[in-house]
């Protein structure tokens, strides 16, 4: 067990040292505050992984990855946004470049990951923010949100769901089998449609207008990591936990509507795991909304970036920048 959690720390120092190593020399280029800059925060005895930029003295924005990604999805968007913000990126526990402690050592659930992540903001003094929410970043954000209403300024929501229509039952129908009964056959099915090469690739590519044009980088990295000794394991862990999620969402839509925090819909309409009525459902809740959809898959920021970044500084100057 020791032996393998260190070829996985040994792993963990090559793939950052070859992400990262293009990702640096273009943000030194950039010079001034958007310049990004990476390193490591100690919380409870896991390195966690971040990307950072842009002036402490500005409105800070917290941006949480999905599955199967990391920082790395937020790349563009933190230089993008560093002129006129303070930006942070984290990874999750076994995510990207943050350490990838045996299950023995760290329990691998969304409640997990939502206290290691509001203890990382704690000690990067980032004690009021808005959230940017993608997929797992939604059930990680929510908790924190719930838990801290006063630190969070506003919700930035990229197919980020906490509304059971907005769950595609035919994406969905192998997990949901899963949080029935678990059993290896299952699991096994779905280490294989997810974590090979070919879903991956699917998933960043799947609803998109250009697919030739989405970085392989996406899916190469993140195949990396979760071929990974444990990893699938891991995943699985989070995937049946997934279900609790969907207990809370009444409670994340309740904490909207006694809140409100205002929020901002950036949602790609041909995601095929979380549906356009995941985004409608928010205005229900929420009295302060500017919506938005993209003609794009999941990782809507692969095409939609730029404008996408647009979207935020607009609704950002409005509602958080005074």
């Amino acid at each position: 067990m020791y032996k393998s959690f260190e070829r996985n720390a040994l792993w963990t120092t090559l793939v950052v040292a070859a992400f990262l190593l293009g990702s640096i020399s273009s943000a030194t280029a950039d010079g001034g505050s958007t310049q990004v800059r990476y390193g490591y925060e100690n919380v409870g005895g896991v390195n966690i992984f971040f990307r950072e930029a842009g002036d402490a003295t500005k409105p800070k924005i917290v941006m949480l990855h999905g599955f199967p990604s990391s920082s790395h999805q937020y790349r563009n968007l933190i230089r993008e946004l560093a002129d006129n913000y303070h930006v942070i990126a984290p990874d999750y526990p076994g995510f990207g470049a943050s350490d990838f402690p045996s299950q023995d050592t760290y329990t691998y659930t969304f409640d997990n990951f939502a206290e290691t992540i509001d203890l990382f903001l704690q000690q990067r003094n980032f004690d009021r923010y808005s959230l940017v929410i993608h997929d797992y970043g939604a059930p990680v954000g929510m908790r924190i949100a719930q838990k801290h209403p006063e630190r969070v300024q506003s919700l930035i929501v990229q197919n980020g769901n906490i509304y059971e229509e907005g769950l595609n039952k035919k994406a969905w129908a192998p997990i949901m089998k899963l949080w029935e009964k678990r059993t290896p056959e299952l699991e096994k099915t779905i280490a294989k449609n997810v974590f090979g090469l070919g879903g991956l690739k699917w998933q960043y590519t799947h609803g998109t207008r250009q697919p030739e044009r989405i970085l392989p980088d996406n899916w190469l990295l993140d195949f990396q990591s979760l071929s990974r000794a444990g990893q699938h394991a891991v995943q699985l862990d989070l995937f049946y936990d997934y279900r609790n999620n969907v207990k809370r969402y009444p409670e994340w839509q309740a904490y909207i509507r006694k809140h409100q925090p205002p929020v901002l819909i950036v949602w790609a309409k041909n995601d095929a795991f979380f549906s356009v009525a995941g985004a409608e459902a928010f205005k229900r809740d929420a009295k302060s909304i500017e919506f938005h959809v993209f003609d794009t898959g999941h990782f809507a920021l692969e095409e939609n970036g730029p404008s996408i970044a647009r979207k935020i500084d607009g609704f950002m100057k409005v509602h958080v920048a005074k």
